[in-house]
């Protein structure tokens, strides 16, 4: 191949403009991914980049089977797992199908994509790393018990929780274990990474944070309550709601719980919340999403549903979009709750938005994928 050398001033710098421009394209490009549960390791369930606040549907794909796990949105492609054991790979623009894995057991938890490699669990208790290309398993690591747990990426490492009451730490290369951390029941959360800390909410009533260089634990809030829902960091402190309908902020730092909110008939919490500025956005199982105050977690506002909310709410510019078991997807305003899109998808669901690339994707318990954008 021959190599064009640019030997005037002025092409060189027109060359570093074009090599410019083409990195950060690229760097966009990647920026706007949704790349794992959340969109992220803080679990803050944000996205980046411009999305309307009334999309249009812009394609269907039908899985087979029910499809409850969170999609992950990375390179122009889609990752998600369906109640029949599959991982499917499909491409973002047009939903074509492009490849599948074969599980041992359903997948309900959200892929997690770090370079070329799919990191999932199922529920038979196995931890697959499969490459995000060709869909050919890399390595698998076996947990002793079922994996819902979402895996969350940290530099070299992939962390998943098990029903064995174990948080597990891998090598992302070789699946070889760092370390694991030992809690007192069930680990149904996905690991919140943030600031070289590890944060979990577990079965056991504990809110944990736990050094994620030496998988030892740093301070924990003994709340005495069970929680399925992951936790979300922002500005030093974790916002995570409880199965018993107490929604809260702990201090990473001390492990003490910040506030607590007294708001009534608010419903058990299986969905993680969506933290941005002043504004944690929480949804339930009494049928309700709602917006708290992160400083003081005082009530903002309410909106109220026909069905429970296990779907994490996603904050897509000024507009929160959340799924529900009445078979809607809504979208409503951040600032004071008012629906401004609904679709109606027909089925239950379970699933959280995933929204990346200006497409938003979420599946049904019914097995139906669909895909939203700006349109034609």
């Amino acid at each position: 191949m021959k190599m064009i050398v640019a030997r005037s001033p002025w092409c060189r710098a027109l060359l570093v403009i074009v090599v410019l421009a083409v990195c950060s394209k690229a760097t966009a490009g990647e920026a706007e991914d949704w790349p794992s549960f959340r969109g992220g390791p803080a679990m803050a369930g944000v996205a980046h980049g411009a999305f309307p606040s009334e999309p249009k549907l812009l394609w269907t794909y039908e899985a087979g089977s029910g499809v409850n796990s969170t999609a992950a949105i990375a390179a122009e492609m889609i990752y998600v797992g369906t109640d029949g054991g599959e991982l499917v790979a499909l491409r973002l623009a047009d939903g074509k199908f492009l490849w599948k894995f074969a599980a041992n057991g359903a997948i309900t938890a959200a892929p997690c994509l770090l370079g070329k490699v799919v990191y999932v669990g199922d529920e038979s208790g196995i931890f697959h790393a499969v490459n995000a290309e060709t869909g050919k398993e890399v390595w698998r690591f076996e947990a002793g018990d079922k994996i819902i747990s979402s895996a969350t990426a940290a530099p070299g490492v992939v962390l998943f929780g098990s029903y064995d009451h174990t948080l597990y730490c891998l090598d992302a290369k070789t699946g070889k274990k760092r370390w694991s951390f030992e809690a007192q029941a069930q680990v149904h959360c996905s690991p919140c990474v943030a600031d070289g800390l590890v944060m979990i909410a577990g079965c056991d009533g504990e809110v944990r944070v736990i050094e994620l260089e030496s998988g030892k634990q740093k301070t924990s809030a003994a709340v005495r309550t069970n929680f399925a829902a992951s936790p979300a960091y922002a500005a030093g402190h974790v916002y995570v709601g409880s199965l018993n309908g107490e929604y809260m902020s702990v201090d990473c730092k001390t492990g003490k719980v910040a506030w607590k909110s007294d708001t009534e008939g608010l419903g058990a919490c299986f969905a993680g919340a969506a933290v941005l500025g002043d504004a944690v956005v929480f949804a339930s199982r009494g049928n309700r999403v709602f917006r708290l105050d992160r400083e003081t977690g005082e009530a903002q506002w309410t909106f109220r549903m026909k069905g429970k909310a296990d779907s994490s709410p996603v904050i897509a510019g000024g507009t929160v979009f959340v799924g529900s078991a009445d078979g809607n997807i809504y979208g409503l305003k951040l600032a004071d709750g008012e629906k401004l899109w609904q679709f109606t998808a027909g089925a239950g669901i379970n699933a959280s938005p995933a929204i990346g690339r200006g497409r938003l994707v979420i599946g049904t318990s019914d097995g139906a994928l669909y895909c939203f954008g700006a349109g034609k």
